[in-house]
């Protein structure tokens, strides 16, 4: 008999936390992908193979000692950025973790002066002082790049305070990824913007394996868009290959932080292809696995395979895109090869005491 009561007890406990966190979290309906136009999706390719361009160019020059310290290259998930990017307005703020050189580009950054950050010169970002973790650009509303592992989130909680008390309708676009959604001050940024409502979406940039170790065997919950029940926030997972997929998504996050029902979760099922950093060499999977990605989900693929279908782009037109960014792309790791060095003197500015 205690054990029947006990097992009653335990179903209505259960029944009771389903039905509060049912009552509690309103989570909106998963949107479905609209097909882009022809302007639309010629965006989304330009963009993503500038960024897959730029990163492949920095592995390159890494490899060959021009860049040192760690580097995290963002090849496979362009689609995150760009699709968030597309449904962004002139205001809202983009902060990020230490893989974030597609988050600069998409935002607008000059690749010339991310590459020269990247290579320590004195027209880098950071004015050489900061490399591949510590850009920013307060034109582009782009607040890092920030190398401790979660320490974004908060920060990025703070830039929707600072829009929620100046009474504007800008939304802090905060990414991180599967291995910081296990981090404390994650849970304790949920908890104050859900409390007041900060107009932020919180990016979980879930590639699947962290630093190098399988989210399955890492994480207890392992679907990330629920990581904020507890907090009363919804949560959405998102395909983030697909850069139709991922503006869908972001359209309904960035209206509903705008409309002041607080803050949303926005998990990105994504993919990097390389390790990482450049010194990982990704043992933990097989080469089979990060094939079948690359031939059957490459977010850039998609994109051309539409643009072709559809007519609206043949390979020749494809080509001359792909020059413009190799252009790009080359010029700014020339102009990062031969711009100066900082002064010995700037060691000692930018410094808070």
């Amino acid at each position: 008999m205690a054990r029947a009561a006990s097992k009653t007890s335990a179903a209505r406990s259960s029944s009771t936390k389903k039905g509060a966190a049912g009552a509690a979290v309103q989570a909106p309906k998963p949107p479905k992908p609209e097909d882009f136009d022809k302007e639309q999706e010629l965006h989304a390719y330009r963009e993503m193979l500038l960024i897959r361009r730029f990163e492949e160019k920095a592995g390159q020059l890494y490899g060959m000692g021009l860049i040192g310290g760690f580097c995290h290259l963002y090849i496979g998930q362009e689609a995150v950025v760009v699709g968030m990017q597309m449904s962004m307005k002139e205001g809202d703020q983009v902060i990020t973790g230490y893989r974030d050189h597609g988050h600069m580009l998409a935002t607008g950054m000059e690749a010339r002066g991310v590459m020269a950050e990247l290579t320590g010169r004195r027209n880098g970002y950071s004015k050489g002082k900061g490399g591949s973790m510590h850009m920013f650009s307060k034109e582009k509303k782009f607040y890092g790049g920030h190398g401790i592992v979660g320490a974004q989130v908060p920060l990025g909680t703070g830039l929707a305070f600072a829009n929620r008390y100046r009474g504007d309708d800008s939304v802090s676009i905060t990414y991180f990824g599967d291995g910081a959604a296990n981090q404390g001050q994650v849970y304790e940024s949920f908890n104050m913007a859900s409390l007041w409502k900060l107009p932020v979406v919180y990016i979980i940039e879930n590639n699947r394996y962290a630093m190098g170790t399988a989210v399955a065997r890492s994480s207890a919950e392992t679907d990330f868009s629920h990581r904020g029940l507890s907090f009363k926030i919804p949560g959405i997972q998102v395909d983030g290959m697909d850069v139709r997929a991922v503006k869908a998504a972001g359209d309904l996050a960035v209206e509903w932080c705008r409309s002041g029902k607080g803050p949303i979760i926005l998990e990105m099922q994504t993919y990097r292809y390389r390790g990482h950093s450049m010194s990982d060499p990704a043992k933990y999977r097989s080469k089979d696995e990060v094939q079948k990605m690359r031939s059957e989900h490459d977010p850039i693929e998609q994109v051309k395979q539409r643009l072709v279908a559809k007519k609206w782009a043949d390979e020749d037109a494809l080509k001359a895109i792909d020059k413009e960014v190799r252009d790009i792309v080359g010029d700014s790791a020339e102009f990062a090869q031969t711009d100066p060095e900082p002064d010995v003197s700037e060691l000692y500015t930018d410094i808070l005491l």
